[in-house]
């Protein structure tokens, strides 16, 4: 029997902030000489990203006029005098994210048993997914008390794997289905990146901030029928560790929150290796008829169809997610997924490649089926 996606919930915190205002904001930032806010500007530019959303509400003043704000401080000062930007201690914003991630998580499986005409009963097995904050009894437990899931579910966390994630849990998804038959997987990422956001004329840390969103996305897991709805059937996996690239996407925990470094050499990196790597995964199959790419920037995305020499246009649908939500982590490429599966100009039958690029450098890959509801 098939693993099959029956169902992808998504879900965002309500503060959506405009790019523009963003950059302005971190380049007013004290002690910057003009060099920093020049790379500040020239990135948040750079970045093909309109609007992210954030936890942060105290940052309303960024976002754009449809969004809500609610507490002002979500329990953390970021915000000081005259627009400083504070720097929280990591203890202190890892709270943050214990108060705040589960409501996200919740929302976005809630979303996705909604879709997929199931109910909390029916859930076997949760797959959860973070690289932004750590609490125990973790977000996999949260679930079930949040949703009213059975006591036996069984509980997975995949922690600290990055933007890659999604694919390794879909990945673990449909081993459970092989092994048990009846099981549905609910696999749940959530990312609260901007928790991390900190002032800095490192190169490195301005491209981090001028990309990096919050977010949460969730897909049911079956072997089971789909019932009247979409689904994309779980083919083939693979990772892929690049020649080079440890020292260049590398995610650490700092006294003042966890740090992103993302050198240059990223997405050379990644056009370099990226067609020995598809090549390796597709083996002597054609060519995939639709490609959902994580959107680790827009350079990332023009090296890889530059790489693989893809039509214009093959990767629309991740530079959509990225210009309307910047980059999530883990649950981006699901975000990607699910417009995909919402697409009545995709047909029946389509062969979906979904590429994530992880700290190492990694590169995982899947190849699904878009299978369209009878």
């Amino acid at each position: 029997m098939t693993a099959r996606i029956v169902a992808i919930g998504t879900a965002v915190p309500p503060t959506r902030v405009r790019q523009d205002r963003v950059r302005d904001f971190f380049a007013a930032q004290p002690g910057l000489d003009r060099l920093a806010q020049r790379r500040i500007r020239a990135s948040f530019d750079a970045a093909a990203i309109d609007t992210r959303h954030t936890v942060l509400t105290q940052f309303a003043h960024l976002a754009t006029p449809s969004s809500v704000s609610d507490d002002g401080h979500a329990g953390v000062e970021f915000l000081g005098r005259d627009d400083v930007l504070a720097r929280p201690t990591t203890g202190e914003r890892n709270d943050a994210y214990t108060r705040l991630a589960p409501a996200l998580y919740a929302e976005a499986a809630r979303s996705a048993l909604t879709d997929a005409r199931l109910v909390p009963a029916d859930v076997t097995h949760v797959v959860t997914v973070s690289c932004t904050g750590f609490f125990a009894p973790g977000p996999d437990y949260r679930l079930v008390r949040d949703l009213g899931l059975p006591d036996t579910v069984e509980r997975y966390h995949l922690g600290f794997i990055g933007c890659a994630a999604a694919l390794p849990a879909l990945r673990l998804a449909a081993r459970i289905t092989a092994a048990q038959p009846g099981a549905v997987v609910l696999v749940v990422c959530a990312e609260l990146c901007t928790l991390h956001i900190q002032s800095s004329a490192d190169p490195q840390q301005i491209v981090a901030s001028s990309v990096f969103a919050d977010g949460a996305a969730a897909a049911v897991v079956t072997t089971a029928p789909p019932r009247g709805v979409a689904s994309l059937e779980l083919g083939r996996f693979a990772t892929a560790l690049t020649g080079e690239g440890e020292s260049d996407m590398v995610w650490t925990i700092g006294d003042s929150g966890f740090t992103m470094t993302l050198t240059a050499e990223v997405p050379r990196i990644i056009g370099r290796e990226i067609r020995a790597a598809v090549d390796g995964f597709l083996g002597a199959d054609a060519a995939p008829d639709v490609w959902a790419v994580h959107p680790g920037g827009r350079s990332v995305l023009d090296r890889v169809e530059a790489g693989l020499e893809l039509a214009p246009g093959a990767v629309d649908a991740s530079r959509r997610v990225l210009r309307d939500y910047g980059n999530m982590s883990s649950p981006t490429v699901l975000f990607i997924l699910r417009s995909l599966m919402g697409d009545p100009v995709i047909g029946d039958g389509a062969r979906v490649a979904a590429l994530a690029f992880g700290p190492g450098l990694t590169v995982e890959s899947a190849l699904l089926t878009l299978r369209r509801a009878a």
